[in-house]
């Protein structure tokens, strides 16, 4: 069983900065190979992806986010990260991670709340 794990949120002023980590655990998942992305529900929202990365690095994002948001990972230590910057208000929402094309259980999320 894979078991995901987000952390990083918090509360930040509009125009700052977050970093938040998704770490993966699971004998059966090989995380390294997997497109990984990050996924935001906004209240009273669908879940949306925000940015997903690809086995051999490759990034997408949409236009909501693009310039400031930045996806990583870390094969080593299955381990994706999202670097916010400057965040506004409809950026709220608890983010969530998860492989793109492997239908994984989802985590708690972490909360961010941007305040205006």
């Amino acid at each position: 069983q894979v078991q995901l794990v987000e952390s990083g949120g918090g509360l930040v002023q509009a125009g700052g900065s977050l970093r938040l980590s998704c770490a993966a655990s699971g004998s059966i998942f090989s995380f390294s190979r997997n497109a990984m992305g990050w996924y935001r529900q906004a209240p009273g929202k669908q879940r949306e992806l925000v940015a997903r990365i690809f086995a051999g690095g490759n990034t997408i994002y949409p236009d909501s986010v693009k310039g400031r948001f930045t996806i990583s990972r870390d094969n080593a230590k299955n381990t994706m990260y999202l670097q916010m910057n400057s965040l506004k208000p409809e950026d709220t929402g608890v983010y969530y991670c998860n492989a793109i094309y492997s239908s994984l259980d989802w985590g708690q999320g972490t909360q961010v709340t941007v305040s205006s």
